[in-house]
């Protein structure tokens, strides 16, 4: 199963507008995504609950997971995401 390890870019971490950004690029994934972080367990990436019971701050490494045909794309899009600030103006 294809992973990516990455650590989160917004200042924020993974609360409000940068989870909501992530949830809905996750759920547009032709492949079923997991998020976890560390040794929890994961949670559907598509879960704005579950995203954001996840915690994470800024620069907490967070383990996407997927399966399927498009995962290495959409795990590679995701990533990109999460490594930029999504609370910036431009994201």
């Amino acid at each position: 199963m294809p992973t990516r390890t990455v650590a989160v870019g917004s200042a924020s971490g993974l609360h409000a507008r940068p989870a909501k950004l992530f949830v809905e690029a996750a759920a547009a994934a032709p492949v079923k995504v997991t998020i976890r972080v560390g040794d929890r367990k994961p949670v559907p990436a598509k879960s704005m609950l579950g995203v954001l019971a996840l915690g994470a701050k800024q620069g907490t490494e967070v383990i996407l997971e997927a399966d399927g045909d498009g995962a290495e794309e959409a795990l590679n899009g995701l990533a990109a995401l999460l490594a930029r600030d999504l609370d910036a103006s431009d994201a």
